[in-house]
This record gives structure tokens, sequence and C-alpha cells, in this order.
């Protein structure tokens, strides 16, 4: 009963909203049980909404939400638009290169005339590490992180965790195994917050090149307040891939890369291809999953990515509802204080969070 009033968006939705306590949605790291669950009930009633044949409501009728993206986009802005419009909210797209930006103008001047033009939510990706942070403590809006640099992507990992919990179930004690451009990747990092808060076991595999240098094999096991979970790492993929309930490919991140940590390509993808012989060392029905863009023949091979066990499409069709669920409960939550300790360690505002980069290994 309780799961047939969820997904027409009653009582799972206001329930939610008692545990909801972010401003802004700039990582995971700072989100409890309770809050990605909240989410995550949220999105099965924005699904149902989407199955309607007007998939429309009137939730943010009034509110303007202004996308703001100083790289590319494709999966990411698209979803957002759709999932605003899909709340009645209205959208406007902002491109840095057709933007005040190229005319001199600072990234706070351009958030203060955003804001000035009343906007209630803005999303902003941008290269540097960082940045919606330094937006979220300079203006009044709801900050949204897109991805900034190699940080953090919190709504593709929320999209993840959402698309994992509707094929397993409850998360704890699954074995998820990130396997690629582990250290130029913020959709990794994001993962492995939300993962290790869900309770799943996380396994990173890469060559030691594409690792964080805290979890090298050897390197300094920080214990660094701001580190992020300790994670298994792995450098060999066949190993990594035993008992897997999940296997996560992420693309080489050339553009964000030095020269020289790569032999070759095809090197690269000989040690570190998801492909059917490695795919079979994971658990029967084990999930296939990329955050896209995908390179086929290099991170994953064609015929793994449109296999049975890929729910590499369906990600991206999650990611419309679990977005409408992140911008509802912004827009409808009440944020309330936390501690008075955490609060005096953030800025004047409680604006925003900790910023993380750090790793440590298990112990």
């Amino acid at each position: 009963m309780r799961e047939e009033r969820a997904a027409r968006g009653g009582p799972a939705i206001l329930d939610a909203q008692t545990v909801w306590n972010q401003r802004h949605v700039l990582d995971l790291d700072d989100f409890s049980l309770g809050e990605i669950q909240a989410i995550m009930e949220t999105a099965d009633a924005m699904k149902e909404v989407l199955s309607r044949e007007v998939p429309r409501v009137p939730a943010l009728r009034g509110k303007t939400l202004i996308t703001l993206f100083y790289e590319t986009s494709t999966r990411t802005r698209t979803s957002f638009e759709l999932a605003a419009k899909a709340l009645g909210a209205d959208v406007i797209s902002i491109a840095a290169a057709a933007s005040s930006v190229q005319k001199g103008e600072s990234l706070i001047d351009t958030v203060r005339t955003i804001q000035a033009l009343g906007a209630q939510v803005l999303v902003i990706r941008h290269s540097s590490s960082g940045a919606p942070y330094l937006v979220a403590r300079h203006t009044e809006m709801n900050v949204i992180n897109a991805g900034d640099g190699w940080h953090a992507h919190p709504t593709q990992g929320l999209l993840d965790l959402y698309t994992m919990r509707l094929h397993l179930g409850d998360l704890r004690g699954k074995r998820v195994v990130i396997v690629g451009d582990i250290a130029h990747s913020r959709v990794a990092r994001s993962d492995i917050w939300g993962l290790s808060t869900m309770g799943a076991e996380v396994v990173v595999c890469g060559p030691p090149t594409l690792l964080p240098y805290g979890v090298r094999p050897g390197g300094r096991d920080g214990e660094h307040p701001l580190a992020l979970p300790p994670v298994e790492v792995e450098n060999d993929l066949d190993r990594a891939l035993e008992g897997a309930d999940v296997v996560m490919a992420l693309r080489l991140q050339k553009e964000r890369m030095a020269g020289g940590l790569l032999p070759s390509l095809r090197e690269y993808a000989r040690l570190y291809q998801v492909n059917e012989e490695r795919l079979a060392r994971a658990r029967p029905g084990a999930l296939v999953m990329h955050p896209g863009p995908m390179n086929e023949g290099v991170e994953i091979s064609p015929a793994v990515a449109r296999s049975a066990q890929s729910v590499i499409e369906e990600q991206v069709t999650n990611g419309v509802a679990v977005r409408m669920a992140v911008l509802y409960l912004l827009a409808r939550g009440k944020p309330r204080h936390r501690s008075m300790n955490a609060a005096a360690s953030r800025s004047s505002r409680q604006d925003a969070p900790p910023f993380r980069l750090g790793w440590r290994t298990s112990p």
C-alpha cells in the first residue's frame, strides 16, 4: 500500500521532505543515508509522472531554472532541462561560449547577474574543481553541481545508485567494480561517496598511472579528515571482476590527461577493456554500467555495451526522474540547520560543505 501511495507522489515524498537538509547539491559527501533514500523514493514517484500520457506536474510552476555550462554536455544538460520542464519550471540555458564570459566577465559576476534576473535554481558545470562551491557562497539561489573538473558529479552518482537499486534492491554488501580512468573521473568520486553511504563494497581498478595518488599500491594511506571512504584497490581487472554485482566502465578522460600516462590505447584495451570474456568472471546477470559518453572498443566492447546485462541507456532514462527528485526536494524542502559545530565549519550562510579531493585506501 505504501508503495502504491509513493508511486502517486503521496506520503513518500512528504516523508522525504522531513529528512531533507540540503540547500545545494554540490557532492554526495555530506548526504546522509536518509537523504539519499529520500531522493530514491521521490524518484520513484517522478517515474510515475513521466509514464503518464501528459508527463507534467505543476510542482515548480513559477520557478526559474538556469543551466550555466562552461563545458560541453549532452546527457546532463538535456536531462536537467527535461526534468525542470516536467515539473513546470521555466528553463533558460546559457553556454559560457555564447555569454559575456567571452568579454571577460567573471564567474561570480555572471552568477550575480543570473540571480538579479530572478532565477531560483542554478545548474552549473565548470572545468575548475570547486567552482560550484564558490558560487554557492555568493548566491541565494539553490546551486546544483553538474560536474566540476575532476571533483564531483553528484546527480550522476545519484542516478547510478537509483539504477542499481531498481535491479538489485538493497545495495548493502553488493560488490561494485569501477574500472578505468579513476584519477580524472568526477563520476567515480561521487559514486564512491554514494555507494559507501549505501553500504556497498567498492572496488576501483585501473593502471597505476590512472589511480589517484592515495589509492596507488604502496601509496600513502592518508587519514585526512576530508579523505574519501576506503575502497579496495586492484590493478588486475580479471581479479577485480570476481563476484562483482555491478561493473562500471569509465572512459579515458583525454581532455584532462597529461602525456605519458598510457603506452597506447591498444595496450589499455588489452588489459582493461570490459569484454564478454572478462564479464563472465562477475556474478551471473551482473549489471554493466557506463556514465557516458562511451568509447566503444576501448574501455568497453560493443557486444557488452549492447548486451542484455547493460543498463547504460536505462541510466540515461533514469537521470530525468532522479533530477526531477533533486529539483523537487530542493524547491519544496525546508533545510534545517545541522549542529552548531557543523555550521561553524561552513560558510557564514551554511551554503557549502567542505571541499574534498583526497583519497585513502582500505586498511
